[in-house]
């Protein structure tokens, strides 16, 4: 980071924060939760609600008319469409697969050219642990190799979309010194910190304060959010709040309220997490704070 970028970096105020929205992800489906959104048109109205919530962020996964998982070019173009319709939001696009072959996800980042793209940082064990049933709901390795990341992180510097760096553990995070030395991806750098998955960081404050030194240590400057999965995910938020990073809530991380009781919408889950972020004394970021916040381009 020169020392202009530096001077921009310490201008940032500390009280803002980016609130997230993943708003249907790939796992969980309608038998768990009736609210989830498949149509880009559903997804559409869910990011119109978040951002009227507070978010300023929509992380998206596409999903056919059936509920399963697509990464058809077409579809993600469509979903652009339907959220641009209806809200300024910004767009995150996932491209996390279990294939070796990102040619889908390298042609709607090129194609669409979202603001923000998930990159995952690394291969893991992931899986889910029934402690009722004593067994694994499912259990599957997620292989992210510095290859496939080099393909997409291209991609989106051609693009000029900011990659951000999904680390589910702190391997996740240490490994992206080599990608910062190769130009690969030049900081400051856009962190997620996901915990609670398993095979990777348990959703702890040290584990956040942990993923948080080693980002910092990297790239001096760089933003950082944490992701809770399932229930841990209201402590979770409560500690990035405290440490001042930002934060991320969604149908995809967490059908839950704090209550317990099951959310109708995104928007509830938002609202919650911008009460958070007041009731700290920060302050939710708006939709152009956001885009200077994390240096997104301009007509993002």
């Amino acid at each position: 980071m020169n020392s202009s970028q530096r001077d921009e970096r310490d201008k940032r105020d500390p009280d803002l924060c980016v609130i997230t929205c993943a708003l249907t992800g790939v796992l969980a489906n309608r038998k768990q939760c009736p609210n989830l959104p498949y149509t880009p048109a559903e997804i559409g109205e869910e990011a119109k609600r978040a951002y009227d919530a507070g978010a300023t962020v929509v992380h998206i996964h596409a999903r056919n008319d059936d509920g399963s998982p697509t990464f058809s070019p077409q579809t993600f173009a469509r979903i652009k469409d339907e959220v641009r319709k209806r809200s300024p939001v910004l767009l995150n696009f996932s491209t996390g697969t279990i294939l070796e072959d990102v040619t889908e996800q390298c042609t709607y980042v090129r194609e669409s050219r979202p603001a923000i793209a998930a990159l995952n940082m690394g291969t893991m064990n992931y899986s889910k642990y029934s402690e009722r049933k004593k067994e694994f709901v499912f259990d599957m390795v997620f292989p992210n190799t510095y290859a496939k990341i080099i393909t997409l992180a291209k991609a989106m510097s051609e693009a000029g979309v900011k990659p951000e760096l999904e680390c589910f553990d702190s391997g996740h995070t240490q490994g992206v010194w080599p990608l910062v030395d190769m130009g690969v991806l030049r900081p400051p750098l856009q962190f997620s910190f996901i915990v609670n998955v398993l095979g990777g960081i348990p959703p702890t404050v040290e584990s956040v304060q942990l993923q948080k030194q080693i980002a910092q240590g990297l790239a001096p400057g760089s933003e950082w959010e944490v992701i809770g999965i399932s229930h841990c995910q209201w402590r979770m938020l409560a500690t990035a709040l405290v440490l001042g990073g930002n934060v991320r809530v969604g149908l995809e991380d967490n059908l839950y309220l704090p209550g317990g009781e099951m959310a109708k919408s995104n928007g509830d889950l938002v609202e919650v997490a911008a009460r958070m972020v007041r009731d700290v004394g920060r302050k939710p970021a708006t939709v152009a704070q956001t885009r200077e916040i994390l240096g997104l381009r301009a007509d993002a």
